[in-house]
């Protein structure tokens, strides 16, 4: 589990992990709603990371648990 900044701008949503100095940019989103938003995503990178589903309210700092090395 991480700590992450969730960050967008200009429709893109940026994934920071500040202990990796990694900056990736989120490519899929299992939820994108505005009232159900997260669940696994998927980044520029190939990784993939779970978001605890629920509001889209960004920018926002979030425990998030990578599913795949």
């Amino acid at each position: 589990m991480a700590k992450v900044m969730l960050r967008e701008d200009a429709g893109v949503i940026y994934f920071y992990i500040a202990k990796k100095d990694m900056e990736e940019t989120i490519t899929t989103i299992e939820f994108d709603g505005e009232e159900q938003w997260g669940g696994e995503v998927e980044l520029s990178n190939g990784e993939i990371w779970w978001i605890q589903p629920g509001p889209k309210k960004l920018p926002k700092e979030e425990v998030c648990k990578k599913l795949n090395d």
